[in-house]
């Protein structure tokens, strides 16, 4: 029996918020749970959760129904009810410092100031888990980096947004099936408008 992972995607409930640089997170979710071809259902552990498979292996997503700076009780919730270690559990996020667009994947490391990430981190009592961060730019001028993720992504960027959240969600698969360095080696070159055409 293959081994189970868990993939969370970070972001703030509701409709106000669903169009947020700061919810990326929850929209590839979104795409992953149309392709496993579930749907979510609310779960004891203050997630919305989808057992399914993706890339022909048994998954688990989940969306924390907390704020994204109290993500961290959620996910270490639905960590433990599906006895799930670290090194199963990848998050994907907005990443501020990542021009828009661009995706990088990690194993371990800081947060970054990313206050969702934090509050992960701080549940699990650990770094070591996989991250997809999923580039939103600086704020231009002296925008506040705190309302700036809290705005729905410009008329220019979504244009782009479905492909990018494409992207990002063969990213994941790609992680889940042929592990980070060569997932890495596939969609941390060039850039993201000359990988999308060869995909």
């Amino acid at each position: 029996m293959d081994e189970l992972s868990l993939v969370i995607g970070l972001g703030n409930p509701g409709t106000a918020y669903a169009g947020n640089r700061h919810n990326a997170g929850f929209m590839v979710l979104d795409l992953l749970a149309e392709r496993a071809d579930g749907r979510f259902r609310s779960h004891r552990s203050r997630t919305d959760v989808l057992e399914g498979r993706l890339a022909g292996l048994r998954v688990v997503l989940a969306k924390p129904r907390s704020y994204m700076n109290e993500s961290g009780g959620p996910v270490k919730a639905v960590c433990d009810f599906y006895k799930i270690t670290p090194d199963r559990l990848t998050v994907v996020y907005d990443e501020l410092d990542l021009p828009y667009g661009t995706l990088r994947l990690k194993y371990g490391g800081g947060d970054n100031g990313h206050n969702g990430l934090r509050s992960v981190t701080r549940a699990l009592g650990t770094r070591d888990y996989y991250r997809v961060r999923f580039g939103i730019g600086r704020p231009p001028g002296r925008q506040d980096p705190a309302d700036y993720v809290l705005k729905d992504f410009s008329t220019a960027e979504r244009k782009d947004l479905p492909v990018l959240v494409d992207r990002a969600a063969d990213a994941v698969e790609a992680l889940l099936r042929t592990g980070l360095e060569a997932t890495q080696n596939v969609y941390h070159a060039g850039s993201p408008a000359s990988q999308t055409e060869n995909h």
